[in-house]
């Protein structure tokens, strides 16, 4: 969980380094290529206090805002304080634009000064042209009244201090408002680069939601990984616990059947029994052991059965004494063969059991056939072909393919496993 977090905040930093070495190294290249334009840190401080507003919005939607939704599912809450900082950056938006309100209200006053002057000299210069023309002399303060409306003064051009005040019909005013049916208005509320920085604002939160429920994502399914391992090595626990006993407990009886039988065969049964136990307690439980020491075992124990039974039983082992260096899971095996020795014996026919395996490639050939006694062993307690089914399952999953085919006479397993 840590490690994700990590992950995730240093996804972050180097997508906002380099969006604010962004302006760095556009005025850089700026100066380069024209060598009039000097590096200004004005213009890069500008872009970067406009950039600034954003990261601490980033930040508190991404430490606050978000852990609410993604966390807690708290949907409400979520979307109405997100909506809250969207309406909250439109007004900061508004009153930090060159045209802001206290401007707007000292503009309107000047344009309504502005607009009573224009009224006035539209009445005096009516009053001028009512005014009856004179054939005597010019009164004295009518020589510096100027030219009438229409005229041009003996010096030319009005001076710039005569000119008529306020901006042009439609002409936009330096801070000021367009002019709109011969009418002055005051600017939208919202301007087009407002609303691109809301949509980019919008945008900015999804981004993080998304980045959020993405390493969100990977972190759950870390943990489903981590609990379905354990889970499949608990299962093979189980299992490997219940073989062992099993398997012993049968070795045991046949040890038990030699000693009235034989009791020199009873010893060796117990110096070949010593070496199995060997190999279940130090490699029975690694996840897998070399192909050499499980054919092997699998020698050893038919070589233990052969012991038991008369030259009424036929059995026949195909085990290569050589396997390449691969592993495969411990005791695997063995389960088919014990099944063959418990179904298959008859005492009062003849019988037979024969085991082959084989390296195909990347795969293992497993082939175990016996013939099949008029009354099998019921005995109960075993670990059964369900338990090797599941092992099987859990191990390899569906890249193994298991045929068992019970007919009248002889049971056959046919095995393949990859190695």
């Amino acid at each position: 969980m840590e490690n994700q977090s990590r992950h995730e905040n240093l996804t972050y930093l180097v997508v906002w380094s380099l969006l604010f070495a962004t302006p760095l190294l556009s005025l850089y290249m700026r100066a380069i290529n024209d060598p009039y334009i000097t590096f200004n840190w004005t213009e890069v401080f500008f872009i970067w206090r406009k950039f600034g507003v954003f990261l601490a919005l980033f930040l508190i939607h991404n430490f606050l805002l978000a852990p609410l939704l993604i966390h807690q599912h708290r949907r409400a809450l979520y979307f109405s304080i997100a909506a809250a900082l969207v309406a909250g950056f439109a007004v900061y938006q508004y009153n930090t634009r060159p045209f802001d309100g206290k401007r707007m209200r000292e503009f309107r006053h000047q344009m309504e000064l502005r607009e009573k002057k224009m009224k006035q000299r539209e009445n005096n210069m009516e009053q001028r042209e009512n005014t009856p023309p004179m054939f005597m002399d010019a009164p004295a303060d009518q020589a510096d009244r100027g030219p009438r409306p229409g005229e041009m003064s003996q010096d030319g051009p009005r001076p710039d201090n005569m000119r008529q005040e306020g901006p042009r019909p439609g002409e936009m005013p330096q801070d000021g408002p367009r002019m709109m049916n011969g009418r002055r208005t005051p600017p939208p509320i919202f301007t087009e680069h407002d609303i691109l920085s809301i949509v980019v604002l919008i945008l900015m939160f999804g981004a993080n939601l998304s980045t959020k429920y993405y390493y969100r994502s990977r972190s759950d399914q870390r943990k489903l990984e981590e609990l379905e391992k354990q889970n499949l090595e608990q299962q093979l626990e189980y299992l490997r616990y219940q073989i062992n006993p099993h398997f012993f407990m049968n070795t045991l009886n046949n040890i038990h059947a030699l000693v009235d039988i034989d009791p020199s065969k009873a010893q060796e049964t117990i110096l070949e029994l010593s070496k199995m136990m060997r190999f279940v307690l130090y490699e029975g439980d690694k996840s897998g052991v070399p192909l050499t020491k499980e054919f092997s075992f699998i020698r050893t124990y038919v070589k233990l059965m052969e012991l038991r039974y008369t030259d009424k039983v036929k059995i026949t082992v195909d085990v290569p004494n050589e396997a390449p260096d691969k592993t495969i899971p411990p005791l695997m095996l063995i389960s088919f063969i014990e099944n063959a020795f418990k179904h298959g014996i008859s005492y009062q026919h003849d019988s037979f059991v024969d085991i082959k395996v084989s390296i195909d490639g990347d795969y293992l050939l497993f082939t175990c056939v016996n013939s099949k006694a008029e009354k099998p062993n019921q005995e109960k307690g075993g670990v059964g072909l369900a338990n090797v089914r599941k092992r099987l399952d859990l191990l390899y999953d569906k890249r193994y393919k298991l045929d068992i085919k019970d007919e009248p006479d002889i049971y056959t397993v046919e095995l393949k496993l990859p190695l």
